[in-house]
């Protein structure tokens, strides 16, 4: 069989993203919340943020961003699915391919979908963020007004958060934390184990594609493990791209200071925060992703159209 063409692997990992992100959004955004948290916590775990975000904000308030996501998401896993799967058949020397080959061609892919993922994800954080900020801020009571002394500064109602608002300032910040090196090796190795199925070419590099459920669990697993490893530096990663600060939180001038008063003021273990939920959205939905990825969609597509 002869490998598949570039337009497939770009549908194939357009149409695999836009279905994981919509199954494992509502994680995302409590993974994102509790990341977030400085000080008193408004979320005491994932349950207790998707149960509060629902009560005030609705069911709908559970896919804040979702809108940014899952406009950029097609391009977004498009590159790095199908970039993957060009390092690898690039890198490959008489069928096989070495562990740095595959670390390399991870790392290629990160670097390839960086200009697409790095505004997404920080326009994504700020529309995530809005509710969890909102329920910060202190409101004014009727006793309160009426009490002598100097009037207290009127609290604004929280506008409410835009797009457009946020995209304005996003064009000062810069950051991302890529974690294809660990996951797409690790991937591939897992995915080719077991039994083969008739199909046009994997991203193990043989001729022959996985089952469905094989593709699944060997996604979940690389990203449970990628997902965990690096969560550290995802938590620095969203307090940087964090734009809007909740009352009391620290801003922070780069990387290094980030580091520096998260251990001081929180202690080690914060780096820790939102691991379970990271792991959570990482594992079904690149399982999901690589299931479906692997699964042909844009052969048969393409097919159908008769390109």
């Amino acid at each position: 069989m002869q490998p598949e063409s570039l337009p497939a692997k770009l549908i194939n990992g357009g149409v695999a993203g836009l279905v994981g992100v919509t199954c494992v959004f509502p994680i995302d955004l409590a993974k994102t919340r509790l990341q977030n948290q400085q000080g008193p916590p408004v979320y005491k775990g994932m349950l207790d943020c998707l149960a509060k975000t629902v009560k005030s904000e609705g069911y709908f308030g559970c896919y804040r961003g979702a809108a940014v996501n899952l406009t950029l998401v097609t391009p977004e896993k498009a590159i790095k699915l199908a970039a993957n799967d060009v390092f690898r058949q690039k890198l490959t020397k008489d069928g096989k391919l070495p562990l740095w080959g595959e670390m390399l061609a991870g790392c290629g892919a990160g670097t390839c979908q960086v200009v697409v993922t790095t505004p997404m994800e920080m326009l994504k954080i700020q529309l995530q963020d809005a509710g969890r900020l909102a329920a910060q801020r202190p409101l004014t009571t009727p006793a309160q007004a009426g009490a002598p002394g100097p009037a207290p500064s009127p609290v604004q109602p929280p506008c409410r958060t835009s797009a457009t608002r946020i995209t304005l300032d996003l064009l000062k910040t810069r950051g991302d934390v890529p974690f294809s090196m660990i996951y797409f090796p690790l991937f591939a190795n897992l995915n080719a184990l077991g039994p083969r199925g008739a199909g046009q070419g994997c991203q193990g590099g043989g001729n022959e594609r996985a089952p469905f459920l094989q593709s699944f669990l060997s996604g979940c697993v690389a990203g449970s493990v990628a997902a965990v490893a690096v969560t550290p530096m995802d938590v620095i990663k969203t307090r940087l791209q964090t734009l809007q600060k909740g009352e009391g939180e620290d801003s922070y001038k780069g990387v290094l200071d980030c580091i520096k008063r998260i251990i001081s003021r929180e202690g080690p273990s914060a780096f820790l925060k939102g691991a379970t939920c990271r792991a959570l959205v990482i594992a079904p939905l690149f399982g999901i992703a690589q299931g479906i990825y692997f699964l042909g969609v844009g052969e048969m597509l393409l097919e159908v159209l008769g390109v």
